[in-house]
């Protein structure tokens, strides 16, 4: 039998759990899988990358900075979240994320976007950490009203997956 791991989202509110999967990061407690929407994505892809710590770690060194978050950068840019700073920037420069144990990790992770055209979810399987994938993490917790759509790989428009599968448990028990 396959062990899975669903994170659904809840902006901010996913800090409480950045917080429990820490504690089964700690505790050694590992998945086949994990699924993630929205926050649940963009703080869960620490667990492939065994980095208990890094989301509590990076949101209160970042939280007020206003290229991470924030009415400026909304203003600015259109989006309440950075994406550039907290999607390539911070990942990559800031507070480094895991590349080589998260695409070395067997655990399979998956994310869930919401097609703009369609409305219907969107799964894509990040196995790689490179700018296509960092922008399907970014389209999936990116929130309609206060964020632009995001243009992904194959050309279509996403918003956050909490739109379209908010508990994306249905169709993580459809891959076994």
């Amino acid at each position: 039998m396959k062990k899975g791991l669903v994170l659904e989202g809840g902006a901010m509110r996913g800090l409480f759990t950045a917080g429990v999967i820490d504690v089964m990061m700690e505790e050694g407690i590992d998945f086949d899988g994990l699924i993630g929407v929205s926050a649940g994505s963009s703080f869960g892809c620490n667990y492939k990358s065994r980095q208990p710590g890094r989301v509590l770690r990076y949101n209160l060194r970042f939280g007020r900075d206003p290229r991470y978050m924030g009415l400026r950068s909304l203003l600015t840019t259109g989006d309440l979240v950075g994406a550039e700073f907290a999607y390539h920037t911070l990942p990559l420069e800031l507070d480094i994320f895991d590349i080589e144990t998260f695409e070395s990790n067997p655990m399979e992770f998956y994310l869930v976007a919401t097609d703009v055209a369609t409305g219907s979810p969107a799964y894509y399987r990040m196995d790689r950490v490179d700018y296509d994938s960092l922008e399907w993490l970014r389209a999936s917790a990116s929130m309609p009203v206060v964020t632009r759509p995001v243009r992904v790989s194959d050309g279509r428009r996403m918003l956050d997956g909490g739109i379209s599968d908010s508990i994306p448990l249905e169709y993580f028990q459809s891959l076994g």
